[in-house]
């Protein structure tokens, strides 16, 4: 069992891969096509910003389609085999109730949304800071949290909220608002680090390469095949998304990734070692938080820009070296998780 478990997950994650490749010209073509490209911030409003991104103008977002839809086709397609031919299709079926429906939900929802935030980004090609306002897109997040807290507590009946090293902790109603609070913190994070070529996509496919290993070990076999689905269309974007990129993931991307990785770690209760796993995005957060303390209460700047990413490309760094380095950081942070969660297990 255990050995076609990881075949299972090997054959969809390569399936993903290539069904991502497949299709990736005819979206580009239409990106293009239609000059559905991302609008950069006013010079006004954000000078170094605009100074430093300005021939990235035009370059078309959305890309995280490609992630989120192969994602959906192959798992409503392989369901739907397997309810028609049973046998080896009944094997290779990864849409359960208990595991991958409630991130799968999370993740068209979420990306449906994002994918409105993008084309008004489009339609007003930047100005005022693109699409939504960060209190629609908080509101959003607010919405689409409230439903998974819905689920888990009411119909999953969960109340336990697992504490590493100390055990589980039947947290009761304030399960809710830690839900609530994960959901959205993930979701706003990955989307912050969303800024340059690779750089979300290289980070989330390690983030989600650890909570697959996290839900295998666990024995949640769907659900880490899930995640090496997630993975093998993000290697696929990647391949046009690294510097320089054919197009950008876009908020329908980041928004749905940010949302289904929080979902995810609450579904294997391994939630407290998100910010371990997912360094980066805490590690952008904080830089953008300590930038509006310092504006506000200092009047003055303590990045040049933010996030961390854009104040290391303000100062010199170029694009490629800031986003590798960033995934070496990620990928080491990601193994001390992984650590952490295996030495609480023994």
């Amino acid at each position: 069992m255990g050995n076609f478990v990881v075949t299972k997950i090997f054959i969809l994650t390569t399936l993903s891969f290539l069904l991502t490749l497949a299709w990736t010209p005819l979206l580009t073509h239409f990106l293009y096509r239609y000059r559905l490209g991302k609008g950069i911030r006013d010079a006004k409003a954000a000078p170094i910003f605009a100074m430093m991104h300005k021939k990235k103008a035009g370059t078309p977002t959305m890309g995280g389609i490609l992630v989120w839809g192969t994602t959906l086709i192959l798992i409503l397609v392989i369901a739907g085999l397997a309810a028609v031919f049973h046998g080896v299709f009944d094997k290779l079926n990864f849409l359960s109730r208990a595991e991958t429906l409630l991130p799968l939900g999370a993740l068209v929802v979420s990306a449906l949304v994002g994918l409105v935030d993008d084309l008004f980004d489009i339609w007003r090609m930047g100005k005022n800071g693109g699409g939504l306002r960060m209190r629609h897109r908080f509101f959003i997040y607010g919405v689409i949290a409230a439903v998974g807290a819905w689920w888990f507590y009411y119909k999953l009946q969960w109340t336990t909220f697992h504490v590493p090293f100390l055990g589980y902790f039947d947290v009761g109603w304030w399960y809710i608002p830690i839900f609530f609070f994960i959901i959205i913190a993930t979701a706003h994070a990955v989307n912050l680090t969303d800024g340059l070529d690779g750089l979300a996509g290289g980070t989330l496919l390690i983030s989600f390469g650890a909570y697959g290993a996290i839900a295998f070990a666990q024995g949640h076999y769907q659900l880490a095949t899930f995640c090496g689905v997630i993975i093998g269309s993000l290697m696929a974007f990647l391949w046009f998304n690294i510097n320089p990129a054919r197009f950008f993931m876009g908020d329908t991307g980041s928004m749905s990734l940010g949302v289904t990785l929080g979902i995810i770690a609450m579904l294997t209760n391994a939630a407290l070692l998100l910010p371990i796993i997912g360094f980066i995005f805490v590690l952008e957060t904080v830089s953008v938080l300590i930038q509006m303390f310092s504006k506000k209460v200092l009047k003055r700047k303590f990045f040049i820009s933010s996030p961390l990413h854009h104040h290391l490309e303000a100062s010199g760094w170029p694009e490629p070296k800031i986003v590798m380095r960033f995934w070496l950081v990620a990928a080491v942070t990601s193994i001390i998780g992984l650590i952490l969660f295996l030495v609480d297990r023994v």
